[in-house]
């Protein structure tokens, strides 16, 4: 008689099964996101009709839809909606951004905050756009050194400044809740572009000013 780990790993691998017999076809494909997650509880044990479950599959559903929005917004096309002509070559800092995503490996939550700087050459992003960017890739499935890369790419592409820096600090459930269970260990991961690579001195500077606090409630 199968065990409980191995019915687990039978139920997950049912579904490759039958696709192979039916020339590639998944027959899943045809199920509601809903449907599927309705499957899941089942699989699980669970009884998805009793009173705490019912609505659950609707609303793991609209939430997943609202968790994975980014695939459907054009990051490039956020940052050409505001850029602007200003005689401005200092470095321009917008920090502690709030970021929520969802690991890729094992789809639980990731939190933290981003640190983003650039140096302008002639153009410079309206500020809200920052955040509404680090929003974007962190709607998809993710994992954190990704992340990082995609907002620096993004911005050193579309507005060719002198020099981009990102930084991503992040929190991982995959590692708290499961696996090693380590409640107070962060990742941090960094990119750094044009003058932000070559010039230490501009790097140096950015690193310092996003750990710079105020007691003045502003920073």
């Amino acid at each position: 008689m199968p065990s409980d780990s191995e019915r687990k790993r039978m139920a997950i691998a049912k579904p490759v099964a039958i696709a192979k017999r039916n020339n590639g076809t998944n027959p899943l494909s045809d199920l509601s996101m809903a449907d599927l997650v309705h499957e899941m509880i089942s699989r699980l044990g669970e009884d998805p009709s009793r009173e705490g479950l019912k609505d659950t599959p609707r609303r793991v559903a609209k939430a997943y839809d609202d968790l994975t929005k980014g695939y459907r917004q054009d990051p490039e096309a956020l940052l050409k909606s505001a850029l602007f002509t200003v005689n401005y070559d200092e470095m321009v800092i917008v920090k502690d951004i709030e970021l929520f995503s969802l690991c890729e490996h094992h789809l639980l939550p990731f939190l933290g905050k981003a640190h983003i700087a650039y140096i302008p050459n002639g153009k410079v992003i309206g500020l809200s756009k920052l955040p509404r960017l680090v929003e974007i890739f962190a709607r998809r499935f993710q994992v954190q050194e990704r992340l990082t890369t995609q907002i620096a790419e993004t911005i050193m592409q579309v507005i060719q400044p002198q020099g981009v820096g990102v930084v991503v600090e992040a929190r991982h459930l995959c590692m708290m809740m499961r696996g090693v269970e380590k409640q107070h260990s962060a990742a941090v991961t960094s990119s750094m572009l044009g003058c932000f690579r070559d010039e230490r001195e501009t790097r140096e500077e950015f690193l310092a000013l996003i750990r710079t606090k105020n007691t003045n409630g502003i920073v």
